[in-house]
């Protein structure tokens, strides 16, 4: 039996970081990725830490759907996105949901090494879902790697396409990150995220004061 008829009779698990287009292929916008952290660390980047997880939502695909579903993804992300997969780990508070629920999203996080959480013995750690993830690797040609932060700003600000305005994509990932962090009673807000949609606004203030 093949490999894909096999993964087609499992239902697949899909994790969502944030990642959107909002831009044209002439003038294209700025989304996020996912890098490995041992690439971020070689970087000159303006922000000296990283958080050391990352927060989004894995959504469950029903087995009868995964090869339909697949097929969709791979066309949308096919703009030098990459296949790989990632451990998911749910918190305490939604892991009964994702038992139980039949709810095609959880909203948790995927960290780079294994979460502290309050878990007890009557709440026992949860194993962390295998979820299909796409990235754009260094090697992808638009990949852009670090940018000064306010020129990163001014850009976003004046970048639109068919799916929205690029600045609305980050005070969208902003709210939908600090949503998720609240959720799950963690303290550590992501910084990068948060000091750049705080460019963005500044940016877009100061062009409308320009009348841009």
């Amino acid at each position: 039996m093949a490999s894909t008829d096999k993964e087609a009779e499992q239902d697949l698990w899909l994790f969502g970081y944030g990642e959107d287009h909002r831009g044209t292929p002439s003038a294209p916008g700025r989304v996020v990725t996912l890098i490995p952290r041992a690439h971020w660390e070689s970087l000159t980047d303006s922000h000296p830490t990283a958080p050391p997880r990352v927060w989004g939502a894995a959504y469950r695909i029903p087995a009868v759907h995964v090869r339909e579903t697949k097929e969709l993804l791979d066309i949308r992300e096919i703009n030098g996105y990459t296949v790989d997969f990632a451990a998911f780990h749910v918190p305490v508070h939604v892991r009964s949901a994702v038992s139980t629920s039949s709810s095609t999203s959880t909203s948790a996080k995927a960290p780079t090494a294994p979460v502290a959480d309050s878990s007890s013995a009557n709440h026992p750690p949860a194993q962390p879902i295998t979820c299909l993830v796409y990235i754009g690797l260094p090697s992808n040609p638009q990949f852009l790697g670090p940018q000064d932060p306010d020129a990163l700003a001014a850009h976003i600000v004046r970048s639109t396409g068919p799916s929205g305005e690029n600045r609305e994509y980050v005070y969208e990932l902003e709210r939908a990150l600090e949503e998720l962090r609240v959720q799950a009673g963690e303290v550590e807000v992501d910084g990068h995220v948060s000091d750049l949609a705080g460019r963005v606004r500044e940016a877009e203030r100061r062009l409308e004061r320009e009348g841009g």
